[in-house]
C-alpha cells in the first residue's frame, strides 16, 4: 500500500514539474527571425543615352551627328579626343551593342592632372547642350552635361570601386588585355531582370598599382540577338 502511494506521489510530482517547465518556456520572449539582406545588384538600360535592342542608328546620328563618324560592315564609330563610341549593329539599323572606350592611354598626356579633370573630349560628342535659346536670353548661360555615360552615371576614368557601388559585385572578374595593357574584365549578366533589357555589361578596368585604384577604361552594353 505504501509503495502504491509513493508511486502516485512521484507521478504527480513529475506532472507538476513538467507543467511548470512548459509554462516557463511559454513565457520566454521569442527571438526575432534574422532576415538576410538581399545582395545588392542593379541592371543597366543605356550607354551614351542609347538602349541596345531598342534604339536605332537614326537616333544615334541625331544625338551625335555624322561629322566624327566612320562606318564599316555592321559597325559605326564616333572618335572624339581620347574616347571612342562604337555601335555594333544587327541588320542595317538596329543597335545590338554599345561600347565606350579610351582609344589611347590618358596618363602620358595628362599625368599631372587629377582624375576628375582628365576629359580631353570635344563638345560635339562628349557634351550635350541642353539649354534653349530662351534660357540664354534669360541670362541663365549654357548648361552642358556629359552624355557619354551609363544611365546610372558610370563614366570612363571612374574608379573601379564605383562599378560595384552602382551595380553590385560582378558575376565574374577575369584577366584581360588591351593594347598590351594588363586589365581586369568585370562581367555582368542581366538575364535576371527579364528578356526586354540589355542582357550583358562588360567593364574593363586597369589594375590597382602602387596604391592607386584601378579605373574604368571601357564599357560595353549589349542586348540579346534581335
Amino acid at each position: 500500500m505504501a509503495g502504491s502511494c509513493s508511486d502516485r506521489f512521484l507521478k504527480r510530482a513529475l506532472f507538476v514539474l513538467c507543467l511548470a517547465s512548459t509554462f516557463a518556456s511559454a513565457q520566454l520572449p521569442k527571438k526575432p527571425a534574422v532576415k538576410k539582406s538581399p545582395t545588392h545588384r542593379s541592371n543597366e538600360l543605356t550607354l551614351a543615352e542609347l538602349r541596345p535592342g531598342r534604339d536605332r542608328v537614326a537616333e544615334a546620328k541625331t544625338k551625335f551627328g555624322s561629322k566624327d563618324m566612320t562606318a564599316a560592315d555592321g559597325v559605326l564609330v564616333w572618335n572624339c579626343g581620347n574616347w571612342a563610341l562604337r555601335l555594333d549593329l544587327e541588320g542595317k539599323t538596329a543597335i545590338r551593342a554599345v561600347t565606350l572606350s579610351e582609344v589611347r592611354s590618358v596618363e602620358t598626356k595628362a599625368e599631372n592632372l587629377p582624375p576628375d579633370r582628365i576629359r580631353d573630349i570635344p563638345l560635339p560628342c562628349y557634351l550635350k547642350m541642353t539649354s534653349t535659346a530662351l534660357e540664354l536670353e534669360k541670362g541663365k548661360g549654357l548648361n552642358f552635361k556629359n552624355s557619354w555615360t551609363t544611365g546610372k552615371g558610370l563614366v570612363l576614368g571612374d574608379p573601379a570601386e564605383k562599378v560595384a557601388q552602382l551595380y553590385g559585385e560582378p558575376d565574374s572578374r577575369s584577366p584581360s588585355t588591351k593594347d598590351g595593357q594588363p586589365l581586369e574584365l568585370w562581367y555582368y549578366a542581366f538575364d535576371w531582370a527579364g528578356p526586354d533589357v540589355p542582357q550583358v555589361m562588360e567593364v574593363l578596368c586597369t589594375k590597382e598599382k602602387e596604391g592607386q585604384p584601378g579605373r574604368v577604361v571601357e564599357i560595353t552594353l549589349a542586348a540579346p540577338s534581335l
